[in-house]
């Protein structure tokens, strides 16, 4: 059996940053993992989905240029070069990654299946066949997640697709039916209606992105419907059967009525579950919730002593952002002696539909929950002079303040460079700034965030 110093099990965007700097700060450290260097962001999320909307950008600016004076009569959407594109920057992530971690002395990366055996002992079925025993006194998991896949009649009996295998289509489906109406399902129903699908996205909830405020919904369910996008919401899927003709028969409820729809995909997208369940943590004490999460304390320490999780396995905000900031949290208090706490920190986030839904802090609704004495300032986009001259004018800023101290609470946009608008909003947050002061910034003309300073005039005194 082979002893470590540290123990990483999974090399996404805390586990594998944290790896090498615990190797670089001498101790002999492993890193596992069971599939590609980088984790769901680099190999199935963030990049190559990305990549895809800026050629879903593309196909939409191709068709919608009239108005700027550019005539385009016909376009072809390319899907294999488009897969080709989105294959070269993964491998390029990935591979850039996987040679920086092979080059950091002390560091051993093991690419296999990881399963405690005791409190801090591991089995690593390896990906050559072997099984290695390795054991550590500082043991971190950064697991992630996987696609939560329902109990629906049928469902597995048909090819359905989740957010990591659409990625692998090689062509452009027909009419792509999307059981989930949030961030993974938009963004890839709105991604795919650009390419050419027929789009149809099935929400249980009452609106889509429903965790976000009433208005928020509705202008993106415009802009989504203006695309010929249809949305269901209040509505489920109970039954899936194969046609003769090799397309997909959905049966449809809302409310207490039932009608069928015909796809040729099914696009799986109603979130996400821990990887947690190969990982044996009876073995090691290690508690879960009901839902399988990793609970940590708020320096991110299991209730193991020596045990912590990182990034999306542990529950919370599931986003590549905040799995590296679990790592620098960690690295700094470990390593560096500080005191740092997960506690109180903002979570900025950002949906990448066009335009984007950039979003921090509180927004109106969770204030006014809260009880909390709030003003909300709010211009539309088609008030924004950049917005009118580059032709784009859909969505609106939205801030909510605290009268008396005239501290920004929170912030969202919906709107072209929402999620660059929405940090300077951040950033005016952790550093104290009142929405007076931006109130009267000098910006750059003409820029989107200008119109910061006639968002903040709204705010009546």
């Amino acid at each position: 059996m082979k002893t470590f110093d540290a123990i990483v099990i999974g090399s996404g965007q805390a586990g594998g940053p944290l790896a090498k700097k615990l190797a670089l700060a001498g101790k002999k450290t492993a890193l596992i993992e069971r599939r590609y260097v980088g984790g769901t962001c680099v190999n199935d999320g963030c990049t190559p989905t990305k990549t895809w909307v800026a050629s879903a950008k593309a196909a939409y600016m191709a068709s919608n240029s009239d108005d700027l004076g550019v005539d385009i009569k016909s376009f072809k959407v390319n899907m294999t070069q488009i897969q080709k594109r989105k294959d070269d920057v993964v491998l390029l992530f990935r591979n850039g990654s996987q040679k920086g971690l092979e080059a950091t002395k002390g560091l051993s990366l093991i690419f296999g299946e990881a399963t405690f055996t005791a409190p801090k002992t591991i089995s690593v079925k390896l990906n050559n066949g072997k099984v290695e025993e390795i054991k550590a006194d500082l043991i971190f998991i950064n697991t992630g997640c996987q696609p939560i896949i329902p109990e629906i009649e049928g469902l597995k009996d048909i090819d359905y697709l989740t957010s990591t295998s659409i990625l692998e289509l090689k062509r452009v489906p027909e009419h792509l039916l999307v059981i989930g109406g949030n961030y993974i399902g938009l963004e890839f129903g709105q991604m795919f209606r650009r390419f050419g699908s027929k789009v149809t996205i099935l929400e249980r909830s009452t609106r889509i992105v429903s965790r976000e405020d009433e208005d928020v919904s509705k202008e993106l369910t415009d802009i989504l419907e203006e695309e010929k996008i249809k949305i269901l919401t209040g509505s489920e899927a109970v039954k899936f059967k194969e046609t003769a003709k090799g397309n997909i028969s959905a049966t449809i409820k809302t409310e207490s009525k039932e009608h069928k729809i015909k796809c040729s995909h099914v696009l799986i997208a109603i979130g996400r579950k821990p990887n947690t369940e190969i990982l044996a943590l009876e073995k090691t004490g290690v508690e879960t919730d009901d839902h399988g999460f990793i609970k940590v304390d708020d320096r991110l320490e299991t209730n193991v002593k020596g045990i912590y999780a990182l990034g999306d396995v542990k529950g919370g905000p599931a986003f590549t952002h905040i799995s590296y900031n679990d790592f620098t949290i960690i690295y700094r208090n470990l390593v560096k002696g500080e005191n740092l706490s997960i506690k109180n920190r903002l979570v900025p986030y950002c949906m990448f539909t066009d335009p984007q839904l950039g979003r921090v802090g509180l927004d109106e609704t969770e204030a006014r929950k809260q009880g909390l004495k709030v003003k909300v300032a709010k211009l539309p986009m088609a008030h924004v002079a950049r917005a009118i001259e580059t032709g784009d004018t859909r969505g609106f800023m939205k801030a909510v303040v605290d009268p008396k101290t005239k501290k920004i609470l929170g912030a969202t946009v919906l709107g072209q460079e929402g999620g660059e608008i929405m940090t300077m909003l951040q950033m005016a947050m952790e550093g104290g700034l009142t929405y007076e002061q931006i109130r009267y910034f000098v910006f750059a003309h003409p820029l989107y965030a200008e119109s910061l300073n006639n968002l903040f005039i709204t705010i009546e005194e």
